[in-house]
């Protein structure tokens, strides 16, 4: 018999296409509600097929935190734990037993394992499962939730519980911009969203403004995080390097490394800026510190790139053009072995083992 009474909670438009796989991956729930937001597909139809209870909103103008706060207002008060995900996301089996087993009348929040690619991980914590009451969405993009109730906060961490991600890349990124000025507009103190805001403008190439913008972020009074104000620097650093400005962007990577020694990232990207400038023994040695870092953080604030072949590949190249070919040729069969599709790292191989006289 079932301890507590669980609904999962979303929002959704044209997404058809996720309907049977997400319904079946939320079945282990007593309830299943949608907000749909004016899908113009077969989506409304295909949840209430499966049995979900789906109520078709509109929010205008459009944020994220209103929808889920609408979403949320659907749950019926008799529900104990609320689970809000997306229908690009998948929870791995049995994960109502294990939060059944982890939860408690006095829990307010429970965190979990969620891996932003698949179920091929990487994982990190994620935090939006929640008792009924005492919780509202704030931001409007990158919405997060707050507790608002009177009783005491509880929180639990399970990492037994994983909720895998499979983004549908075809959905356009283009209303993110400006809810992320807004977000920052709202609260200009707010050092997660100014963060969220200059890493955007970096991804639509927007240099001088992701510039401007981290800079503030790391300015900030809240922004102590050092992943997150190391991410910043390494952000700087890259629209410097677009710039064509190597001095600066080397100067902002060597911030960066002092900010969190303990990450890879900043290593490796240092590795990847001496690359583009020929300079080899700074490319051995950043790759060098990097692997010296065995752990991967479990966080969101890391790059795939610098726990794949990406970093035996760089090595390689380094020790190459440094006449080191035995190392050359141990860091480009780890590279081949990490990534046995690539077939310029197969011929890489080649070329090393004969210059190595293997």
């Amino acid at each position: 018999m079932n301890k507590y009474k669980i609904a999962v909670y979303a929002i959704c438009k044209n997404e058809e296409k996720f309907v049977d796989r997400w319904m079946d991956a939320v079945a282990e729930a007593d309830i299943v509600i949608v907000a749909d937001t004016d899908s113009t597909d077969t989506t409304v139809e295909k949840l209430k097929a499966r049995g979900a209870v789906c109520n078709v909103i509109k929010v205008d103008p459009w944020r994220f935190d209103a929808a889920r706060n609408i979403s949320l207002s659907f749950v019926p008060e008799d529900v104990d734990i609320c689970v809000c995900t997306d229908l690009d996301e998948v929870f791995e089996p049995g994960w109502r037993e294990k939060l059944e087993n982890a939860w408690t009348p006095e829990t307010s929040r429970l965190y979990y394992m969620f891996s932003p690619n698949g179920s091929t991980g990487p994982y990190f914590w994620k935090e939006k499962i929640h008792s009924r009451k005492g919780f509202r969405w704030i931001r409007p993009v990158h919405e997060i939730l707050v507790y608002t109730g009177e009783k005491p906060y509880n929180e639990v961490w399970v990492d037994a519980i994983k909720l895998n991600h499979f983004p549908d890349n075809s959905k356009p990124r283009a209303q993110y911009l400006p809810l992320l000025e807004l977000s920052a507009n709202e609260d200009p103190e707010d050092d997660r969203n100014m963060h969220y805001l200059g890493r955007e403008y970096m991804y639509k190439a927007m240099w001088d403004q992701c510039i401007e913008t981290l800079k503030k972020h790391l300015e900030l009074p809240r922004a102590t995080w050092k992943d997150e104000r190391c991410a910043s620097m390494r952000f700087i650093a890259r629209s410097y390097k677009h710039k064509k400005e190597y001095g600066e962007a080397r100067n902002w990577l060597y911030k960066a490394i002092v900010e969190a020694p303990h990450l890879r990232d900043p290593y490796v990207e240092m590795a990847q800026l001496a690359y583009d400038e020929r300079n080899w023994p700074c490319v051995f040695h950043m790759i060098e510190e990097a692997l010296k870092i065995k752990q991967r953080p479990v966080t969101y604030i890391n790059e795939e790139f610098c726990w794949n072949a990406t970093i035996y590949d760089l090595g390689a190249l380094g020790c190459y053009e440094l006449g080191m070919y035995q190392k050359a040729f141990e860091y480009t069969k780890i590279a081949v072995e990490m990534a046995p599709w690539d077939q310029r790292l197969k011929n890489n191989l080649e070329i090393v083992r004969e210059k190595a006289g293997i």
